[in-house]
């Protein structure tokens, strides 16, 4: 079996291709939001790396974010109309109810915010919000595509991007704890 070249050249003149095969210019939106896309799919996959030997359950979920990642970039990768055609992989209610509850899970070992916290404290968990910083990104950048070009969004996605954000930061402060690093509270100059 052949092995497949990493590179086709069909990129060089600045176009890309779509799943439809459509050709559109690298600096379109649509190629910018799913390029967001992949790169909050590699900071998830930096913090997992990171975490990968003290917290196995987290880094587990982690990973079936990174796939629910890559099927909603699939299908910002392919015009609205074609989607069904391609038969792309849509994103599964069951995964924001499985954040939602991580989300509690977590949230029972941390103190109750009485301020808010700075982002930061361990390596660990300070990749994570940059994750969550990121993602919130990702969704200002999702909203604004669908209200300047009228199309309709993947279903589920910005609750999906919505409900990653708030998990991440309940896991950076759940790390946060796990490490033994204080948070640090924000304390505004009066």
């Amino acid at each position: 079996m052949k092995k497949s070249n990493v590179y086709t050249r069909t990129g060089d003149s600045g176009e890309t291709g779509l799943v439809s095969g459509n050709r559109i210019i690298k600096s379109d939106p649509r190629i910018d939001l799913y390029g967001d896309l992949d790169e909050l799919n590699s900071r998830i996959g930096y913090s997992a790396s990171l975490m990968k030997s003290s917290h196995v359950q987290e880094v587990n979920f982690l990973y079936q974010i990174q796939s629910a990642l890559f099927d909603l970039g699939s299908n910002m990768a392919c015009e609205y109309e074609n989607r069904s055609k391609f038969k792309l992989p849509q994103l599964n209610p069951e995964v924001i109810k499985e954040m939602e509850n991580e989300i509690d899970r977590l949230d029972n070992f941390l103190d109750p915010l009485k301020n808010f916290i700075l982002p930061g404290g361990s390596l660990r968990a300070a990749s994570l919000h940059l994750c969550r910083t990121f993602a919130r990104s990702v969704e200002r950048k999702l909203v604004h595509y669908q209200q300047t070009t009228k199309e309709e969004l993947p279903a589920l996605s910005i609750i999906f991007l919505n409900r990653l954000s708030d998990y991440l930061f309940v896991l950076a402060r759940y790390v946060n704890k796990t490490d033994n690093c204080d948070e640090v509270t924000w304390k505004p100059k009066s």
